[in-house]
């Protein structure tokens, strides 16, 4: 059973960077996509990031393209998401998120089928 824990939310400032840590206990980790879905108070959760399972390949919302990188260290089963240039609109629970099977899609938030228990990261002006 896969199981993630997310950690490194809380306050930043506008304009200010910090990274987001997900530790998985999966069996299948090095074979599995992964990425970062998060939700925002009133609006429905939407992708922000995705890996490929080697690390390889990467994928992005718009919003947060050129500002957030994700990557992803196999051989200590964690995904990391940097994100730079925090805007207020970042604002919102964080979710590491992992695809479903070995191999799969990691673009959008119907690819991932298991996620952990969020972490808040609050953006202010």
């Amino acid at each position: 059973q896969v199981q993630l824990v997310e950690s490194g939310g809380g306050s930043a400032q506008a304009g200010s960077s910090t990274t987001l840590s997900c530790a998985a206990t999966d069996d299948n980790f090095n074979s599995r996509s992964m990425g970062w879905l998060r939700q925002a108070p009133g609006k429905e959760r939407e992708f922000v990031a995705g890996v490929q399972w080697s690390g390889g390949r990467t994928i992005y919302a718009d919003s947060v393209k050129g500002r957030f990188t994700i990557y992803r260290d196999n051989a200590m089963k964690k995904l990391y998401l940097q994100m730079n240039n925090l805007k207020p609109e970042d604002t919102a629970v964080y979710y590491c998120a992992a695809s479903r099977g070995s191999f799969g899609s990691y673009s959008a938030v119907y690819d991932f089928d298991c996620w952990g228990q969020g972490t808040q990261v609050t953006v202010s002006s």
